[in-house]
C-alpha cells in the first residue's frame, strides 16, 4: 500500500519547506539591507526576528504535534508561511515586512516540527533526515542560481518561499488526520534528559555560531571578496551543490563510522572553513571556504539528527533540539552582524571557530554514550535528531 511512502514524501516535502527560509539567510538579509536602506546590523535583526518566529513554533509544539494532528499542523504552517512570506514580498514598508517575516517563520518552525516528529517515528530516521536535506540543498542551490536573474529587491526570495508552500500544500493530504496514527508508544515522560539538554544547548551554539557567518557570508562575498551578485549567487549555488554531495555521501554511508567521529572531527573541520570564509580578500579563498563549509555541514547535521532522534521515538527529543538549532540559528544573523562590525570579518570568524570547537566536545560525548551505552541511547528504543532544521546553510 502506498501510504507510507506517501507519508514519508509529504515529510521531506514539509522538511524543505520549512528550512528554506534559513537556507536563503544570505541572499534574504543582504537583500532587505539593500532594498529597504537598513543598516547590516539592522537587516540582520530582521533574519533573527523570522528565525525567532520559527524555534518559537517548534518549542510550543514539541509535545502537541500528535494531539493537534499532523495534518492540521502542517496545513497550519504552511498557510502562516504563505500568508507571513507573502506580505513581506508584497510591501515596500519596514514594518510589514517585519510582521510577515515573524508570521512566515513561526510557519516555517510548524511545518519543520511535523515534519521532524514524523521523521522521528520512521525505522530510519537517518535516511529520512538525509533525504530532506538532499531536497532544500537542491531548491535552495536552484534559487541561489535563479533569482539573481529575475531581479533585485527583496521581494523575490519571500515570494519564493511562500510559493514552496503552497506548492507543498497538497501533500498534505498524505499524512494522518487524526492522533491516534501517530501514537507509536504510550505517553510517558520525557526520557534521557541529560544527554537531550546536552544535546540542546550544545547545538544552540553550534548553529549559532555558523549562521552567525552564513548571514554575512554575502556581504563579506561582495564587499570584502569583491564578487558580483551573479557571481555570488554561483558560489552559493555550487557551495550548495556541495552540500547535496555530502547528504549523498552522509546517507550512503550511514550510521558505518559511528556517530562520535562524523559529529566531532566535522565540528572541527568546519571551524576550520568558517575562519577560512571569514578572512576571504579574494574570490578564491571565499568559494573554497564556502564550499568545503558546505559540504561537511549537512553531513554533521544529518548524524545530529539522527542522535536527536534516537533520544526519543515520540519525536519530542527531535523537535526541542531542533527547536534549539532554529534558536541558534535565529541568534546568528545578529551577531554575526554585531561581530563583525565590532572586530571585522576575519575576528568575527576566529572567534566564531573558536565556539564551535568548544561545543564539539559536548555533542561528541552524548554520541559516544549513544554509541557504547547499553540503555536507551545504544539500542535506539528510548532514544532516538534537528531537524537545520538548519542550515548553514542552515542554515
Amino acid at each position: 500500500m502506498p501510504a507510507r511512502p506517501r507519508a514519508l514524501g509529504a515529510l521531506v516535502a514539509l522538511f524543505t519547506a520549512g528550512y528554506l527560509a534559513p537556507y536563503l539567510l544570505p541572499t534574504l538579509v543582504g537583500r532587505l539591507s539593500a532594498g529597504l536602506g537598513l543598516s547590516s546590523a539592522q537587516a540582520g535583526l530582521i533574519g533573527s526576528v523570522l528565525l525567532l518566529g520559527s524555534s518559537c513554533a517548534g518549542f510550543a509544539l514539541a509535545s502537541r504535534v500528535e494531539r493537534i494532528g499532523p495534518r492540521g499542523a502542517a496545513r497550519l504552517g504552511l498557510a502562516c508561511m504563505a500568508l507571513g512570506y507573502g506580505t513581506a514580498a508584497a510591501s515596500a514598508s519596514l514594518w510589514p515586512v517585519v510582521a510577515g517575516a515573524v508570521l512566515g517563520g513561526f510557519g516555517s518552525g510548524t511545518a519543520t516540527a511535523v515534519a521532524a516528529s514524523g521523521i522521528s517515528g520512521r525505522p530510519d530516521p537517518h535516511r529520512a533526515a538525509t533525504l530532506g536535506l538532499l531536497t532544500v540543498s537542491a531548491t535552495a542551490g536552484g534559487l541561489y542560481l535563479t533569482l539573481p536573474h529575475l531581479g533585485t529587491g527583496h521581494a523575490l526570495p519571500f515570494a519564493a518561499i511562500a510559493a514552496a508552500a503552497l506548492l507543498v500544500w497538497p501533500l498534505t493530504g498524505w499524512l494522518p488526520g487524526g492522533t491516534a496514527a501517530l501514537r507509536r508508544t504510550p505517553v510517558g515522560p520525557l526520557p534521557s534528559r541529560r544527554a537531550g539538554a546536552v544535546l540542546a544547548a550544545s547545538i544552540l551554539c553550534w548553529s549559532m555560531a555558523q549562521n552567525a557567518l552564513w548571514g554575512v557570508s554575502g556581504r563579506i562575498g561582495l564587499t570584502q571578496a569583491g564578487l558580483s551578485e551573479v557571481a555570488l549567487g554561483l558560489v552559493f549555488a555550487v557551495a550548495l551543490g556541495a552540500g547535496l554531495a555530502g547528504v549523498t555521501a552522509a546517507g550512503a554511508l550511514g550510521p558505518r563510522l559511528g556517530r562520535a567521529a562524523p559529529i566531532g572531527v566535522g565540528t572541527a573541520l568546519i571551524a576550520g572553513c568558517v575562519v577560512l570564509s571569514a578572512a576571504a580578500d579574494d574570490a578564491g579563498s571565499f568559494a573554497t571556504g564556502e564550499i568545503l563549509w558546505n559540504a561537511l555541514y549537512p553531513v554533521v547535521l544529518s548524524h545530529l539528527l539522527g542522535l536527536a532522534a534516537t533520544l526519543d521515538p515520540r519525536g519530542r527529543w527531535a523537535v526541542l533540539v531542533g527547536s534549539a538549532s532554529s534558536l541558534g540559528v535565529a541568534c546568528g544573523p545578529v551577531t554575526g552582524s554585531l561581530l563583525s562590525e565590532a572586530v571585522g570579518y576575519p575576528g568575527m570568524g576566529l572567534a566564531l571557530g573558536a565556539l564551535l570547537l568548544v561545543v564539539a566536545a559536548p555533542m561528541t560525548g552524548v554520541a559516544r554514550r549513544g554509541a557504547f551505552s547499553a540503555g536507551p541511547l545504544g539500542s535506539g528504543a528510548g532514544v532516538r535528531p534537528l531537524s537545520e532544521e538548519v542550515s548553514p546553510s542552515g542554515v
